[in-house]
């Protein structure tokens, strides 16, 4: 454990930005599938509502550094394949 104060603390800035950097990265996990069961299930308008706020999620991380921005652009390519498929 540490004995510092100024280590105590930066356990303590740890701890809370892994969790809030794990939360961002569930809700993009979660807009994704939702983005994608919407394409699946053949519905254009909330599909496109849905990938618009996936896009969204997912600039916000790479901007932050939560994602590679080459990953973030991967992951918006997929998306918008896929929704290429309902035209």
């Amino acid at each position: 454990m540490a004995n510092t104060k100024s280590a105590l603390k930066r356990v303590r800035q740890t701890e809370v930005r892994t969790e809030r950097n794990r939360s961002e990265k569930t809700r993009m996990k979660t807009l994704r599938r939702k983005t994608l069961a919407a394409v699946a299930a053949g519905d254009p308008t909330a599909a496109n509502t849905a990938a618009s706020t996936y896009a969204s999620a997912v600039d916000k991380a790479a901007k932050r550094n939560l994602i590679h921005p080459n990953k973030a652009a991967n992951l918006k390519s997929k998306t918008a394949k896929a929704l290429a498929t309902l035209a």
